[in-house]
């Protein structure tokens, strides 16, 4: 929750998705922030002035001539601290790009200088229309920052691209612009591939040796790669429900080994790998084919043999600098470390990093209640010929910014 709520104006189109802007209202609630909510005329055909008020705890309105005693149509756009539009139709983005200001919500969009983030959502058709696809090239040009729609189950029988992502999702999404970390749609005709997630080595049919990743730092990247254009491919390993990113290819594994293969065959043609699974760095020796039953498999567990895997981000490296991969492909590594009395964990990085041969290293501290199972991180980039970035606590989305941000670095040189 933000100790200084923040104002964030919510504008609604008319679509049948005005409905989850509810929870996209409630989701900024309760991270403290002040919220007015401003519709369409159309978005009320949808949800109601009652419930969008019940919902923000301010009043409501749609036109240019309520409270204009207090300049409404410019004070809700001056004060705001950001403003989210979700779901926007194409008819709202293509007057928002043609400048208008014809009704409550886009005069204040033209008086906002605050973050914007615009949410599309509309069938397949209208969004790939090169009418709509050239407005929203205007709304990002003049710096407004447009959420690509996911891909689903529309009105009626369609699916396809125009979704509306999951309230969740726009929300941590704008409060990654609202830190201070614009995401440029800048990646499109990129090729990205991230692990995320831990990987589990069967015992026997039941048990297994595993970790407590849950996959939303790998998650949080690929959501971010998306959003930059990238066309995307996710290796996950056992990880938590999260939504997966707009358009997206998700394979799913289970073992190192079978983590190694998967990411060696998407990595091919990649022009960026991302290693953010948590793997395991051992497997049993032999796995028991049938229930190891109490009792009986004391000994057996006691004298646990345990063999080495396959270090994947080392044999990623390897396989780029012996023309399997792209030559030009920048590698992304991570270490979950922990200090000790000798040793800083950023120390333990730095070798780590020395070690592996990756373009760039996230550097986590580990333990109880830190990075594993959370929702926020914190730790060092390391970059080759580069002094090592502090990355302060924030959000994992907010730390996967910083991280992207970083591989467009190497990218771009």
């Amino acid at each position: 929750m933000t100790s200084n709520p923040r104002r964030i104006l919510v504008g609604v189109a008319g679509g049948i998705a005005a409905y989850k802007a509810c929870h996209l209202i409630r989701d900024f609630k309760e991270h403290g922030d002040d919220v007015s909510v401003v519709p369409t005329e159309a978005a009320l055909n949808f949800v109601g002035a009652a419930t969008f008020e019940a919902l923000s705890g301010n009043p409501v309105s749609t036109t240019v001539f309520d409270a204009v005693d207090d300049v409404q149509h410019v004070a809700l756009g001056q004060q705001a601290d950001a403003v989210v539009i979700a779901p926007a139709t194409a008819d709202l983005i293509a007057r928002l790009a043609g400048g208008r200001a014809d009704d409550l919500l886009t005069a204040s969009v033209l008086v906002a200088t605050c973050p914007i983030v615009v949410v599309p959502a509309m069938h397949t058709e209208m969004w790939l229309n090169p009418a709509t696809q050239d407005n929203v090239a205007t709304l990002r040009r003049r710096g407004i920052t447009v959420m690509e729609p996911a891909h689903g189950r529309l009105t009626g029988k369609d699916t396809g691209a125009g979704r509306l992502p999951e309230p969740g999702q726009i929300a941590e999404f704008a409060r990654t612009v609202l830190a201070g970390h614009p995401v440029p749609f800048d990646w499109k005709g990129r090729k990205v591939v991230v692990s995320a997630g831990g990987t589990q080595e069967n015992l026997d049919p039941v048990r297994y040796i595993g970790n407590r990743s849950s996959g939303r730092q790998g998650f949080a990247l690929a959501e971010l790669a998306a959003q930059r254009g990238a066309d995307v491919t996710i290796v996950a390993g056992n990880t938590e429900e999260i939504p997966v990113p707009s358009g997206a290819t998700i394979v799913r594994v289970t073992s190192t080994r079978d983590m190694e293969k998967a990411m060696n065959e998407s990595a091919a043609d990649a022009d960026v790998v991302i290693m953010a699974a948590a793997v395991a760095d051992y497997r049993p020796a032999t796995v028991a084919g049938s229930k190891m039953k109490k009792g009986a498999a004391d000994e057996q567990l006691a004298q646990l043999e345990l063999v080495e895997n396959p270090d994947i981000l080392k044999g990623l490296v390897a396989r780029r600098d012996g023309g399997e991969l792209k030559k030009d492909a920048v590698i992304v590594g991570f270490a979950a470390e922990t200090g000790d009395a000798n040793t800083s964990v950023l120390e333990y990085a730095q070798q780590k990093f020395k070690k592996k041969g990756c373009d760039v290293l996230m550097a986590n501290e580990v333990g109880e209640g830190k990075v594993f199972g959370q929702s926020t991180s914190a730790g060092w980039i390391l970059r080759r010929n580069a002094e090592p970035l502090e990355v302060a606590h924030g959000s994992k989305q907010v730390v996967a910014a910083q991280i992207l941000d970083a591989v467009n670095e190497k990218l771009a040189k």
